[in-house]
């Protein structure tokens, strides 16, 4: 009787071992798609960072060189902050277009992209 049930506990335990390696595979695709997106996360903060002490320096900058042409500094300072005021608003209105259609493609390349 035991040569009959050796086959099915065979099957038993390779279905076991089948099981523990579709998880460590799962973890291990798991682990790359977190350490990707992070490490995009990452660079893309770095990038901010670098662009809005570079921003603000133009603006800085800026406020001086409009103050000193219109003869007062808070005047300046009110026509940059215009400038970024419309900037902003023509990012609010293009955000789908300029974040959503760019960015979701990206996160599902990176989470599903089997080439690399």
């Amino acid at each position: 009787m035991g040569d009959f049930t050796r086959p099915i506990e065979d099957l038993g335990q390779e279905a076991s071992e089948y099981i523990d390696l579709r998880i460590n595979d799962l973890k291990l695709r798991s682990a790359k798609g977190l350490s990707m997106t992070l490490s995009k996360l990452l660079y893309m903060l770095l990038v901010l960072f670098v662009v809005s002490i570079i921003l603000t320096s133009i603006a800085i900058g800026g406020v001086m060189w409009i103050g000193e042409m219109i003869g007062s500094y808070a005047g300046g300072a009110a026509i940059v902050a215009a400038f970024f005021l419309l900037v902003l608003v023509v990012l609010v209105l293009l955000r789908k277009k300029l974040f959503r259609d760019t960015f979701v493609p990206l996160f599902v390349k990176l989470f599903f992209d089997e080439d690399k």
